[in-house]
């Protein structure tokens, strides 16, 4: 036992040279036969490889498929980048199509009004959807002042282009003022058909939609129906477009004809206004 443990490191070193020889005739290529022993060391040391062989291709092929994740990853970011841009592209393109179409609208507009119109853009709103009060950038430094109507270039017929009402001024700064929409609930405009001169008054809007009814109880009103400022009660100017008439009905408990009106005007997309001064002489 003593001389087992004396000896023990040369005995591992002579164990593990003869293993190194055994290996090294076993993958001779010259070498036809092999010895018993070399035949039962193979046989111990095959399995062994083959887990060994196994384990180290494993290993190779996880380094590479996780070289290709990373390559994969870095695609995948440029390509999202790629189509960042190209979203961004098509946004500023729809935003110069859509402006090119209010321009030339606006620019018609201005060539035929007969009102003194002060371009003006939006910068703040009340919270929510609909542009129901609002502030411009312009004020009593342009000849702004309260009550002035507030309007936009609307087409209602191909290639015509009128003042689509949008509201009335209500404060004025000097080179601000406050804008309160026909779609707010504290606003109210009396209006007429242009079919028939019939008159009516919208007091309440609700999702960007006027209600209203008509003064007659036999009033003759249809969808589709146009309507327009009458001027009357002095708030709005005679004859600025409202819109349209969507629905009609007629209650038993007032007599009244009730109606729905889509105004001319997006509610829900104003960027632009123009606000009336007064007319050209």
């Amino acid at each position: 036992m003593n001389i087992f443990r004396k000896f023990k490191g040369r005995m591992i070193v002579a164990f593990v040279t003869i293993i190194l020889i055994v290996i090294i005739g076993l993958t001779s290529t010259g070498k036809l036969k092999i010895t018993k022993l070399e035949n039962i060391l193979g046989n111990v040391i095959t399995p062994v490889q083959k887990v060994a062989y196994s384990i180290s291709k494993n290993v190779a092929n996880g380094f590479s498929s996780v070289g290709d994740i990373f390559t994969l990853k870095e695609e995948n970011t440029q390509l999202k980048k790629e189509v960042a841009k190209l979203k961004d592209k098509v946004i500023k393109y729809e935003d110069i199509i859509g402006r090119s179409d209010y321009l030339k609208e606006e620019a018609e507009l201005k060539s035929k009004t007969n009102y003194n119109l002060v371009n003006s853009q939006i910068i703040g709103k009340d919270p929510g959807n609909w542009f129901e009060k609002f502030i411009i950038d312009k004020g009593s430094k342009d000849g702004i002042k309260k009550g002035d109507p507030v309007v936009k270039a609307v087409e209602i017929e191909k290639d015509n282009i009128v003042e689509g009402l949008v509201g009335r001024v209500t404060e004025v700064g000097d080179n601000w003022s406050k804008v309160v929409s026909i779609v707010d609930s504290s606003n109210s405009v009396s209006f007429t058909i242009v079919r028939n001169q019939n008159n009516g008054v919208a007091k309440e809007g609700s999702q960007g939609i006027l209600s209203g009814y008509m003064f007659d109880t036999k009033a003759d009103v249809s969808k589709g129906d146009k309507l327009l400022t009458s001027g009357l009660g002095g708030v709005f100017e005679k004859g600025i477009f409202i819109g349209e008439v969507i629905e009609i009905k007629k209650k038993s408990e007032d007599l009244l004809v009730h109606v729905k009106i889509k105004p001319s005007v997006d509610f829900n997309k104003l960027h632009e206004v123009f606000v009336i001064t007064g007319k050209k002489h």
